[in-house]
């Protein structure tokens, strides 16, 4: 069939609205008519090749839409169902068995491969394939093929022009605070970063009963937004030492840390501010693969802290995006805040955006 897709073709080009081929879905693969879809970080390093995807590729990771059509092995979804486009994982491996598909064998391929993992694209132009199944979907889209494992069906009155951003960026937030970083009530919290994903790690860390909640980050809107979802202080990294204004509210140290930000100098002050028995949790995708960090190793010794990264926020999308769902209807994870639409034909405008501060979480529609 023919879709609408924005294609970027060379790195760091502008996205470009184009019509595409979309092959029928295979035996294990739905189609689903994109509804919207998130504009995510990781979308533009890719466009950038600083994660590289062989292009020309469509490229979009957080959609949401209608099951329009179904393969002959598919039977746990229907054409009208409702769904939430995770990440792509082959169930299979150890990591997966394990309920840890974010960490699966086979993770780089499936979703940076620009192709199923037979090496099939479903994607062409009047010329040639277009690399397909980023994050095993390409939901810069007015369609998508996804494989069924990796649909997670929502309940019909769901928002679906916002629930997209719930499959990465908002899941790896909320999913590090309380996957990973498992925060306790009356915990102190500390996130790094103002972006989508740090703001709900704010948000998990407020419905999860957290304690001081700080959010440091260089606008002061995204100060003054924190504050109002669930933040009890916001720290402008710029107005001094991040350890002598953490401690004038902590003299203790933080006890746990979500570092969205991916700045490598952050990330070592971040470090330098941790409690005894404190955690720090990397999310954020530095500028280069090559980006190192430097930490005092006898302050960890001593203090029993540790580091850790995160993908997606150790979540299986199956079961925690629902969760997140749940936590929205009852007041406790009011994402829809972060919000703003732009229709996909606006993606570039929605990108400078987004880069700007103009816009929190960018999602596209269509």
């Amino acid at each position: 069939m023919k879709i609408s897709a924005a294609v970027v073709r060379e790195a760091g080009a502008p996205f470009a609205i184009e019509t595409l081929s979309l092959e029928e879905p295979r035996a294990d693969e739905v189609r689903v008519r994109i509804v919207a879809t998130g504009l995510c970080h990781t979308d533009l390093v890719v466009r950038d090749q600083v994660l590289p995807t062989p292009l020309p590729a469509v490229l979009g990771h957080e959609g949401a839409g209608i099951v329009e059509a179904v393969g002959a092995d598919v039977t746990d979804l229907k054409v009208g169902d409702p769904v939430v486009l995770g990440f792509a994982a082959c169930r299979e491996c150890t990591p997966c068995r394990a309920g840890e598909p974010s960490y699966c064998a086979h993770f780089a391929a499936l979703n940076f491969g620009g192709c199923r993992d037979d090496g099939s694209v479903a994607l062409a132009d009047a010329a040639a394939p277009v690399s397909s199944h980023f994050f095993g979907q390409s939901s810069f889209a007015t369609h998508a093929l996804v494989a069924a494992k990796n649909v997670v069906k929502v309940p019909a009155d769901a928002p679906l022009d916002i629930l997209g951003p719930l499959g990465c960026g908002l899941m790896t937030g909320a999913g590090a605070i309380l996957n990973t970083l498992a925060v306790q009530a009356g915990q102190s919290v500390l996130v790094s970063g103002g972006g989508p994903v740090g703001l709900a790690g704010v948000m998990a860390a407020a419905s999860a009963a957290a304690g001081t909640i700080i959010l440091v980050d260089p606008l002061e809107s995204r100060r003054t937004l924190a504050l109002e979802l669930g933040a009890t202080h916001a720290i402008d990294p710029m107005a001094g030492p991040l350890g002598d204004q953490v401690r004038a509210i902590l003299p203790e140290g933080v006890a746990r840390i979500l570092e969205t930000s991916g700045n490598t100098g952050a990330i070592e002050q971040s470090v330098g501010v941790l409690g005894a028995r404190g955690r720090l949790a990397m999310v954020g995708v530095p500028k280069t693969l090559d980006a190192t960090i430097t930490i005092a190793a006898l302050p960890l010794v001593s203090l029993g802290a540790s580091i850790c990264g995160v993908t997606e926020g150790d979540a299986d999308p199956r079961s925690f995006i629902p969760h997140l769902i749940a936590l929205h209807r009852e007041g406790r994870f009011p994402f829809d805040r972060l919000i703003t639409r732009y229709p996909l034909a606006e993606i570039n405008s929605a990108i400078a955006d987004q880069y700007a501060g103009v816009c929190v979480k960018a999602v596209l529609t269509m």
